[in-house]
């Protein structure tokens, strides 16, 4: 059985050593019951932080003086005292660089035999942590643009928002060009504010829309991800070179429909929520129910379901049912929503920073 090494203790420098420091610094002598005084310390504290500095080097007694100490420059002792703590590190980096060379090796396996055993234009991904590794490995790989679908647009931490920037940052340091596609929700969210502003200023272009296609991410043109669709955080891996590129095709022709980013306050709040109550009205007089309405819009089920009672009341409907007929009598409708109509779940490709 292999014993294991204790890990070397690192030295403890505590606010009352500085203090103390500091205060022989500034004439003190040395004498424990003199630096309490002064200091404002229990006598034993102070002794004990003397006691400490001397044993790390940082005072040393004066010659002839008995009792005395003066101080050392820390950085004369520096190199000593952080040794043991530098030491730890590279045997930690040694090990860190070991199982990275063994998750290498056990990564040609996985990759050989994905290759040999069957097609892999359609890959399965079946848990998140798998996601995030397949994505973070896309990223990693990306050379030209990335473009991505994001539904929502609120309720995403700034903690998230955090991880992901710096994964954008990544990407962008590379020049590769990245464009994403917001619910107009996004736009009265103040994280999504922020990111969308620290992502710009690097590079990376937003656009919002009412509706949007659902959560995608195409990388190069030659490698797409969708949301899993049977209820897991998974995701489905799309190499086949006519599916990307119809997706691709997609994404374009809601990038060219789709406003470019900008707040909520800057574009007037009225304005923006009469574009938002408009939509919920074109979707109602379609007959979607609530709970694909606040999904297609990108907002809570409860925020939805107050702005349908609002237009409810606004039309003197007693059913949201009566309230599409209504808007569509009243020609409040516009142009009927393109696409598939019909209840989708929401069972997205989350992003790997949530």
């Amino acid at each position: 059985m292999n014993e294991q090494k204790s890990s070397p203790r690192s030295p403890s420098i505590d606010e009352d050593d500085i203090l103390v420091y500091g205060w022989v610094v500034d004439g003190g002598k040395g004498q424990a019951e003199q630096a309490a005084s002064e200091l404002g310390l229990p006598q034993e504290r102070a002794a004990a932080a003397l006691k400490r500095l001397a044993a790390l080097g940082l005072v040393r007694p004066v010659r002839n003086t008995p009792g005395e100490v003066a101080v050392v420059d820390p950085d004369a002792v520096a190199t000593t005292l952080t040794a043991p703590l530098r030491a730890a590190i590279r045997r930690q980096e040694e090990q860190l660089d070991l199982i990275h060379g063994k998750i290498d090796r056990l990564r040609d396996h996985f990759f050989a035999g994905r290759t040999g055993n069957r097609d892999d234009t359609v890959e399965v991904i079946p848990t998140l942590q798998e996601v995030r590794a397949a994505l973070n490995r896309a990223s990693d790989e990306c050379r030209e643009e990335v473009v991505s679908s994001q539904p929502g647009g609120s309720g995403r931490v700034p903690e998230a928002m955090e991880e992901a920037l710096g994964r954008d940052h990544a990407l962008l340091s590379r020049n590769v060009r990245m464009r994403t596609l917001y619910h107009h929700t996004a736009r009265f969210n103040a994280p999504s504010q922020a990111y969308v502003a620290a992502a710009t200023a690097l590079g990376a272009e937003y656009r919002t829309a009412h509706e949007l296609i659902g959560r995608i991410i195409i990388y190069d043109g030659s490698l797409a991800f969708l949301p899993e669709r049977t209820g897991s955080w998974g995701a489905v891996a799309v190499r086949e070179p006519t599916i990307v590129g119809y997706l691709h095709a997609i994404f374009e022709q809601q990038w060219i429909r789709a406003t470019p980013f900008s707040d909520a306050a800057q574009d007037g709040l009225e304005l923006v929520a009469k574009e938002i109550h408009q939509t919920i009205v074109d979707l109602l007089a379609a007959g979607l129910k609530d709970e694909s309405i606040a999904r297609r819009l990108g907002m809570s089920l409860r925020t939805a379901r107050r702005h349908i009672a609002d237009i409810m009341e606004e039309l003197g409907a007693d059913s949201r049912f009566q309230a599409g007929v209504l808007a569509a009598r009243a020609r409040l409708t516009e142009p009927p929503p393109t696409g598939d109509t019909s209840d989708t779940s929401d069972n997205d490709l989350h992003d790997p920073a949530r």
